[in-house]
């Protein structure tokens, strides 16, 4: 039998993480998450996590600086981060996306980094 489960989840009412990410919805295979007006800001140290994220930016512009290259994001653009990759964010201007991680980041301790 198929798992019939629906969840539905108010972003108002939604945990939010170490960083300040906001969790959405999550299932067995994959998790979103919010970054909400996030402050301009330096890079953090760069890192790889055990997942693989893609991305899609709402407002504002940040860098993606991974393996060596930059990548401009802005309103409309979506990225992918490929599990192993060693990255890290700068973000510009106030900055808002809706990222989607597999396997589900907080089951691989992102709070805990």
């Amino acid at each position: 039998m198929s798992d019939t489960t629906i969840t539905k989840v108010d972003s108002r009412h939604s945990p939010k993480g170490a960083e300040g990410e906001k969790y959405l919805a999550s299932g067995k295979s994959v998790s979103m998450r919010m970054w909400e007006n996030e402050s301009p800001a330096e890079a953090k140290e760069p890192a790889a996590r055990p997942y693989e994220t893609v991305g899609y930016v709402l407002q504002g512009r940040a860098e993606l600086h991974i393996e060596g290259q930059m990548v401009l994001l802005e309103p409309g653009n979506s990225w992918v981060v490929p599990k192993g990759a060693t990255h890290t964010y700068k973000i510009l201007e106030s900055f808002t996306a809706v990222e989607a991680t597999s396997p589900p980041a907080q089951v691989h301790g992102r709070d805990e980094e």
